[in-house]
């Protein structure tokens, strides 16, 4: 559902991602493992179309970001870092407008919101402006916002940010039920979230991608290696910033 062939991005003279190539395919949550800064937010950007690629192709089910980007929008559920809503309306208000935006009507818009409510557990602040929810309803009322045209894929760019420890657990939950029927691309700095969630792992620093792994793959490596998963990690991110020929 998603396809990364040797991507690269430039801001000036600063190379934000180098070469970076992977997939992702339906009923997987891969997590977007790495530092800030690392180029996770940038790629995520690419993906949704908001930012063009310097180099090399990025599909998304099916459709080209380049040639496509209005049916690579149409097939994405998107929640960036900063969830931008709109604060003065209702929640309920809100979500009727996305998804008329989206092309929903009738029957099938009602039946969408309905399916969103539930899953996002809104039902309490749904006649609330959204400038009155909490942060942890708000991020609910942006990840309902990203679902509610049923996108086969979805992007999730940090989106425990500000959560409280309960909410966080809840919204990890919600991703692996999502992971089920969708492609499910994760962004996090956080280990413990990217293992509890997802069933690979992508690590990247400094714009080039480290490792491509499924979770218990990654776990045996540690073990064999007499290390917990966070040391093995933090071994691979040192190494590869180490110059060239160090340690040799």
């Amino acid at each position: 559902m998603i396809s990364v062939e040797h991507v690269t991005k430039r801001y000036g003279a600063t190379l934000a991602v180098d070469d970076v190539s992977f997939r992702v395919e339906r009923g997987e949550v891969v997590a977007f493992l790495g530092p800030n800064g690392a180029g996770k937010s940038t790629l995520l950007r690419m993906l949704s179309t908001w930012l063009a690629a310097d180099a090399g192709v990025i599909t998304v089910a099916g459709h080209d970001a380049q040639r496509e980007p209005l049916g690579v929008r149409r097939s994405l559920g998107y929640l960036p870092e900063h969830n931008a809503l709109y604060e003065t309306m209702r929640v309920d208000r809100f979500l009727a407008f996305v998804g008329r935006m989206h092309g929903l009507a009738g029957e099938r818009l009602a039946q969408r919101t309905r399916w969103v409510v539930e899953a996002c557990q809104l039902e309490g602040v749904l006649g609330k402006k959204i400038q009155h929810c909490s942060k942890g309803f708000r991020q609910r009322v942006g990840v309902a916002a990203a679902l509610i045209h049923d996108p086969p894929v979805v992007l999730l760019d940090e989106p425990t940010h500000g959560l409280d420890p309960l909410q966080v657990a809840l919204f990890l939950e919600f991703v692996r039920a999502l992971g089920k029927e969708h492609a499910v691309l994760f962004s996090t700095h956080v280990l413990s979230e990217a293992v509890a969630v997802a069933d690979r792992l992508l690590v990247i620093n400094r714009g080039r991608i480290l490792l491509d792994s499924p979770v218990a793959a990654m776990h045996e490596r540690a073990r064999a290696g007499g290390r917990t998963l966070e040391a093995e990690l933090l071994e691979l991110v040192r190494a590869a910033q180490q110059p060239a020929g160090v340690g040799a």
